[in-house]
């Protein structure tokens, strides 16, 4: 039983390998860019739209507000790092429902680039709201004995962040299969609602977690900004 497609060899050749998650994340990556292409490239500002992008209108919307009630207020600053990143874990669940597709977000190595991304993500964010002098000062607050406990706090959060996802999608992979083996014919269908559903839930709550990493990196700045 193979719960991680690191575990699904396709090509070898000396010591470079490429196994599943590779070839999985590399597809949803073109996926994703064919699919941008051929959506935008046609816009429209008449209600004469296609059924596409009323459903890309749809979710950009719903995630930028989503970003606003997390309290950032230029959020269209931050709309393309974050809705790429949960269309990703998002189409990544949701392709599950094809045969001999496996989820590369139930692989560690993919969840840590994830949160790797969102790690170096933040600092840069917040260095051009608040500049260098300000945000690396921010590490020393309330009190400079408190530097090295934010420094720890920012690596941790980080891998936590990559293991979280990567626990929950590997488990409901490990609980499928299980039930699988008890009862091939009933199970399949049940597991691969609720397999949807909770990837689903773990892209948004991917989003939610790292637009309230920006926004506590960019908070300082936001606020100055609103009183004036």
């Amino acid at each position: 039983m193979r719960i991680s497609p690191d575990a699904i060899l396709l090509w070898q050749y000396g010591f470079v390998k490429i196994n599943a998650t590779i070839v999985f994340t590399w597809a949803l990556m073109l996926a994703m860019t064919l699919a941008s292409i051929l959506i935008t490239r046609r816009l429209s500002r008449s209600d004469d739209r296609s059924r596409w992008q009323n459903l890309l209108e749809i979710v950009v919307t719903a995630l930028d507000r989503q970003i606003r009630e997390v309290g950032i207020a230029r959020s269209r600053e931050y709309l393309d790092f974050l809705a790429t990143l949960f269309l990703f874990v998002a189409l990544a669940a949701l392709c599950s429902v094809i045969p001999g597709y496996a989820a590369p977000t139930a692989s560690l190595s993919t969840t840590a680039a994830l949160a790797l991304c969102v790690f170096v993500a933040v600092p840069l964010y917040g260095i051009r709201k608040q500049g260098v002098r300000r945000y690396l000062a921010s590490y020393a607050q309330p009190t400079p004995f408190m530097l090295p406990f934010n420094v720890i706090g920012e690596l941790s959060r980080t891998m936590a962040l990559a293991v979280r996802l990567f626990g929950n999608m590997m488990s409901g992979a490990m609980i499928a299969a299980i039930l699988l083996l008890v009862t091939p014919f009933f199970f399949p269908i049940v597991m691969t609602a609720l397999g949807l559903l909770t990837g689903m839930i773990q892209a948004y709550i991917f989003f939610i977690l790292a637009t309230v990493y920006i926004a506590a990196a960019t908070s300082v700045s936001d606020r100055r900004e609103t009183t004036k």
